[in-house]
């Protein structure tokens, strides 16, 4: 496993322009002034994360608030017998972490890129910063934990009580989340082996289960992705 010091940067001018797009779509720069906006794409870093790559690791400081400009990450923890919990995924889109910030803690688990992708790192102190000088800014905050934690009791229930089929439904489905991944398309470029990550199944399963949803009218199988056609109808299937 390659740690985030050795990943490639881009250009500074490519860096900008990268940022440039995840603000584009992320709910909580909506209402942000021009000097709000400023500060913060000038104090954002970003980076270029390789496929097998730490995004961040669990044990580390929490010095950033992080976000996903292009790429898929999943949120996992490795216990000391050697088990790997794999908690979620993290998309285009997306940021996560806070909680770690606000409670100034060191993380609790790692994030690991399943394909190349492209991250952006917010230092702490702006995190902080816009913290205390954006009240809508503080309502986001409040709207994403609430929706991490619903999605977290979600994904306990779907793991005690749901077969495969189900799994990999609710995988998919909390891929579509509008809130925590709002960059996110109804073709999502994922592979059978990245979902199997997600949901803790082999791929041979994973195969099986997409069919089972692709019978069912709830997805379209493509080449090299999968195109979501009932969200709804995922979120519910095998309840």
């Amino acid at each position: 496993m390659r740690l985030i010091n050795s990943t490639a940067r881009s250009t500074p001018a490519d860096q900008a322009s990268k940022l440039q797009e995840l603000l584009a779509v992320s709910v909580w720069t909506r209402s942000l002034t021009l000097e709000q906006r400023r500060r913060i794409e000038s104090e954002t870093i970003v980076r270029s994360v390789p496929k097998g790559a730490y995004i961040c690791r669990k044990g580390e400081r929490v010095e950033y608030w992080v976000g996903v400009i292009e790429g898929l990450g999943k949120m996992t923890n490795t216990a000391a017998s050697g088990k790997v919990t794999t908690f979620t995924g993290v998309t285009t889109g997306g940021w996560f972490g806070e909680g770690s910030i606000l409670k100034d803690t060191h993380r609790r688990y790692d994030v690991i890129a399943l394909r190349d992708s492209e991250i952006a790192y917010m230092p702490r102190a702006t995190f902080m910063w816009l913290l205390d000088s954006s009240i809508e800014f503080n309502r986001f905050l409040l709207v994403q934990l609430n929706e991490r934690l619903g999605q977290f009791i979600g994904m306990v229930e779907y793991d005690r009580l749901l077969g495969p089929d189900g799994r990999v439904a609710h995988c998919l489905a909390a891929l579509f989340n509008p809130t925590l991944a709002p960059g996110i398309r109804p073709l999502i470029k994922i592979s059978q082996e990245e979902i199997g990550h997600l949901a803790g199944l082999s791929r041979q399963r994973v195969n099986h289960s997409l069919k089972v949803l692709d019978e069912a009218g709830l997805v379209r199988l493509e080449y090299g992705g999968i195109t979501v056609l009932n969200l709804e109808g995922l979120k519910k299937f095998g309840e």
